[in-house]
C-alpha cells in the first residue's frame, strides 16, 4: 500500500454513519436496564469488568458496546437477552461501519486502527487514545473557532472510538513519552483531570503498553519541537509518523525523516523516567490531591 503524504488545512467533518443511532439505542437500553436493576454506573462497570469511564461513555452514545460486553451485561441485568439478541447488528455495523472522522485524518485513523505497533509523544495535552469522554468535551468546548454541539458530540464520539486499539487482539505494542506538565494541566477542573490521571494508570497497568514521562527539570531534552506520533502499519516492517500544528496535519512516509524522529523519540525514552517511575509520579500526584 502506498501513502501519500498529507500536509493541507481540515475539511469539515465527514456525516457521520448510520450505525450511530444503533448504538445510541443500545446505550439507552443499557442505561434503563442498569437503573432498574438498581446499579450505579461503578457496580455495573465491576459486575462485567470494564472501567466506569466505559460505561458512561455507553450510556452517552460516545463508545461502541463490543459483543463480550453486551453478553456479560445481559446476564448481570437480567435482560432475557435483549441485548445479546443484538449482538449480530453490532459485529455487522462494526464490520460495515466507515470512518467517521474528518477527511483530513482519515488516513491516518484508518492506519492507527490497524497498526502492529504505536508509540506518542505529547507536549501539550493528554494524547487522543488516552482521554477520557469530559477532558475530550472541554478540549473541543473551547476549540477556536467555537463548535457547534453537535460537531463537538461528535468529535469526542469519534475520538473515544479510536481507543477500541486497546481492545484489539492480538495486542499491538503501545508506548508512550507524556511531558509531566501534561499530567498537572488540570483540563476540564480538578474532578475531570483527577479521573483523567485515573486513566492514564489504568492504560499504563495493561501489558502491552508503557507509559513514561519526561520530568520538566530535565536539563537536556532532544526534541523541542511538536508532537508526533510513530507506528508500524498492519503488513509492513516500516514505520511512518504523524504530526499536527495550528490545523495543518501530515502523514510522513520518508523513510530518512521518519528514521530521525524515531531517533528523538528513542534519545526520549532513555531520557524519561521508566515505566514504573512514571506511574510512581502519576499516583503521587492522585494521593497529594
Amino acid at each position: 500500500m502506498a501513502y501519500a503524504e498529507v500536509e493541507r488545512r481540515p475539511e469539515r467533518p465527514a456525516e457521520v454513519d448510520g450505525t450511530a443511532h444503533l448504538f445510541r439505542a443500545l446505550g439507552r437500553q443499557i442505561k434503563v436496564l442498569r437503573e432498574a436493576a438498581g446499579l450505579q454506573q461503578k457496580q455495573l462497570a465491576g459486575m462485567v469488568h470494564v472501567g466506569e469511564d466505559l460505561i458512561s461513555a455507553i450510556e452517552r452514545a460516545v463508545r461502541t458496546p463490543q459483543p463480550d460486553l453486551l453478553e456479560r451485561a445481559d446476564e448481570v441485568l437480567n435482560a432475557g437477552g435483549v441485548l445479546r439478541a443484538a449482538i449480530p447488528d453490532v459485529r455487522e455495523a462494526l464490520k460495515k461501519a466507515r470512518t467517521r472522522h474528518p477527511e483530513w485524518y482519515r488516513g491516518y485513523a484508518e492506519l492507527e486502527a490497524q497498526a502492529v505497533e504505536l508509540h506518542f509523544y505529547a507536549n501539550q495535552g493528554v494524547p487522543g487514545l488516552l482521554q477520557i469522554a469530559e477532558y475530550a468535551h472541554t478540549i473541543f468546548s473551547h476549540w477556536r473557532p467555537l463548535l457547534d454541539e453537535a460537531t463537538i458530540d461528535k468529535r469526542v464520539a469519534d475520538r473515544l472510538a479510536r481507543q477500541q486499539v486497546f481492545e484489539r487482539r492480538p495486542m499491538p505494542p503501545i508506548s508512550y513519552v507524556l511531558e509531566e506538565v501534561v499530567l498537572d494541566r488540570p483540563i476540564g477542573g480538578s474532578e475531570v483531570h483527577a479521573a483523567q490521571l485515573r486513566r492514564i494508570l489504568e492504560v499504563g497497568r495493561m501489558r502491552n503498553v508503557e507509559i513514561q514521562v519526561m520530568p520538566t527539570a530535565s536539563e537536556e531534552h532532544p526534541n523541542m519541537d511538536g508532537a508526533f506520533n510513530l507506528l508500524v502499519p498492519n503488513g509492513q516492517d516500516h514505520q511512518i509518523a504523524y504530526t499536527e500544528a495550528q490545523g495543518y496535519p501530515r502523514l510522513i512516509t520518508d523513510p530518512s525523516e521518519v528514521r530521525l524522529i524515531a531517533d528523538r523519540y528513542g534519545i526520549m525514552r532513555a531520557k524519561a523516567l521508566t515505566p514504573r517511575e512514571s506511574l510512581n509520579l502519576i499516583e503521587r500526584r492522585l494521593g497529594a490531591r
